[in-house]
């Protein structure tokens, strides 16, 4: 490490205050969670390589990048030492509906960074001295899940998320790096899921094919959103009516039936109006019939701008098909003709599902 790089340590005098001040004042910025850890060598990266091996990460060839990275969290920002690691709650106390709960309002990257950034700059005015640092908010070559246990934010459930005994699951991760030594807290060392295996049972693909191991491939949260060619037809009809992701492992979690939130007036994260009480059937109609204008204008800074128009036009037509009556084949018959391939194929199926019998 070179000098220039050497890392701040807190002043002498309080480091342990230093670090609980600068947790409260998360809080006070809106995070629910907040836990401080040192950096170093990642104990999951070797389970995370043989997942990705196993081609359970299907098309998201971006995950394997920076291996190396992901092996120390050290290695992504030089210098840093010490990260504190925050969570905030996106509700989970909404109604069940075809977009997952935490897509509904607005990115959680754009609130999160910017309140993150908003925390260095204390710690900065705090100390009195520039500290190098940066704000990684489901971005680089981080396994968030690992960080956040090892702060204290809780342990892997058996359906993969990060679960808090106070909190559940509904909440997103991220993490401030920063050169200067701050004092960890405990890391979260018990495992609480016991013998349940409710998320397994309930997965509608099958994709939890063992307790912590996702086969991406399977996952309606992957399918509708990372995928980005045909859904696999042998998986449509188990999509049911869900268009944009998929919570149905965190909804059946006697964590979250017991400790997930309502979101706050004002919350960010709030169903937007393009959204709001919605079902599904309108929503896919909507979708289908949308212009690449209209879409960039109800879903400015939305995270369902992730699958673009062509991909939520498929997945409204699958919708369809699953759920949609005889009011929704003019408006499939109009994109079997879109000039979108893979909007055109996935209406012609959803034809074939209404009008083929079913038992």
């Amino acid at each position: 490490m070179t000098a220039a790089l050497k890392p701040i340590v807190a002043p002498a005098a309080a480091p342990v205050a230093l670090a609980e001040r600068l947790k409260a004042q998360a809080y006070g910025l809106g995070f629910d969670l907040a836990g401080i850890t040192t950096l170093g060598a990642v104990a999951t990266a070797e389970v995370f390589d043989e997942w990705v091996a196993r081609g359970y990460a299907g098309e998201m060839a971006y995950l394997p990048r920076g291996a190396e990275k992901r092996h120390d969290t050290r290695l992504p920002y030089e210098g840093a030492v010490s990260a504190l690691v925050v969570a905030m709650s996106y509700g989970g106390r909404e109604p069940s509906g075809p977009v997952a709960r935490y897509a509904r309002g607005d990115d959680y990257h754009d609130v999160m960074v910017e309140k993150l950034n908003a925390l260095h700059r204390w710690l900065e005015a705090e100390t009195g001295a520039p500290i190098r640092g940066k704000s990684y908010v489901d971005t680089g070559p981080i396994l968030e899940r690992d960080l956040a246990r090892r702060a204290g934010l809780g342990w892997f459930g058996k359906n993969t998320n990060l679960l808090h005994p106070a909190s559940g699951s509904f909440f997103f991760l991220a993490g401030l790096f920063v050169e200067m030594e701050l004092p960890p807290d405990a890391p979260f060392e018990a495992e609480r899921c016991g013998s349940c295996t409710r998320c397994l049972d309930a997965c509608p693909t099958g994709a939890l094919v063992a307790p912590r191991t996702l086969d991406a491939t399977k996952c309606i949260s992957y399918l509708t959103i990372e995928l980005k060619g045909a859904i696999p037809e042998e998986l449509r009809e188990k999509m049911g009516d869900l268009l944009y992701g998929c919570d149905i492992c965190q909804e059946v979690c006697p964590w979250n039936e017991k400790f997930s939130r309502t979101l706050p007036d004002g919350s960010p994260f709030a169903a937007r109006e393009a959204l709001g009480g919605k079902d599904a059937r309108v929503l896919a109609r909507e979708l289908l019939a949308m212009t690449q204008e209209e879409f960039s204008r109800a879903f400015s800074s939305s995270p369902m701008k992730r699958a673009k128009l062509r991909g939520l036009k498929r997945n409204a037509a699958v919708v369809l098909g699953n759920v949609g009556g005889a009011a929704d084949v003019d408006v499939l018959e109009r994109a079997s003709h879109d000039d979108e391939p893979l909007v055109l194929e996935h209406a012609a199926w959803a034809l074939r599902q209404l009008r083929s019998p079913h038992d």
